[in-house]
């Protein structure tokens, strides 16, 4: 099966499965910003090609950039609530000590940028997958914690899903589809 016959199945699954993709698109949100699991799931590929592939079949952009806003959202809240309630453990924990120098550049960040850096961190894929979780080790209070989360989350979500989404939806697929070879070949 060659790139375009594919495509084409996956667009006509699109049109005919919609009520699926925020559905989709929550789990990988929510994945893509879970601490660690972030470094395994390639969630910002994933969300451009289903950008892409939701303007061709004609789907919404807003429910799935509210559906990965919301799973992203999630998923640092659960990483910042592990980091909150197991800081005296959780950096024992084998799959935190094979990335020690992750863990210690997101606490430099940290201790940098505060606030900031739960924001920035969405946009960071390295610094993704741990600051939410270092952030809860050093008892951020909750309330810019989740102001920061939620802000980031969304403009994230947005800043992803919509290059790909309007660049199909006028007329670039051809570039987004040589975009999606380049990536997977």
């Amino acid at each position: 099966m060659d790139l375009t016959a594919f495509t084409n199945d996956v667009i006509l699954y699109l049109k005919n499965n919609q009520d699926a993709m925020p559905v989709i698109v929550f789990l990988i949100g929510f994945l893509k910003s879970l601490a660690v699991v972030s470094i395994l799931v390639p969630g910002v590929v994933i969300l451009v090609a289903i950008g892409a592939l939701s303007a061709a079949s004609g789907m919404s952009l807003w429910p799935l950039v509210i559906a990965d806003g919301f799973g992203a959202m999630l998923g640092y809240a659960l990483s910042y609530w592990l980091g909150l309630h197991y800081s005296d453990t959780i950096l024992k924990w084998k799959v935190f000590e094979r990335h020690p120098l992750a863990i210690e550049k997101s606490h430099l960040f940290f201790e940098k940028y505060g606030a900031l850096s739960v924001f920035l961190g969405h946009f960071f894929g390295p610094v993704r997958a741990f600051i939410a979780i270092v952030a809860g080790i050093n008892d951020m209070r909750a309330l810019p914690f989740h102001v920061a989360n939620a802000t980031s989350s969304f403009l994230w979500s947005f800043g992803v899903l919509a290059p790909s989404y309007y660049g199909v939806s006028s007329g670039f697929f051809g570039a987004m589809q040589a975009f999606l070879v380049s990536i997977f070949n």
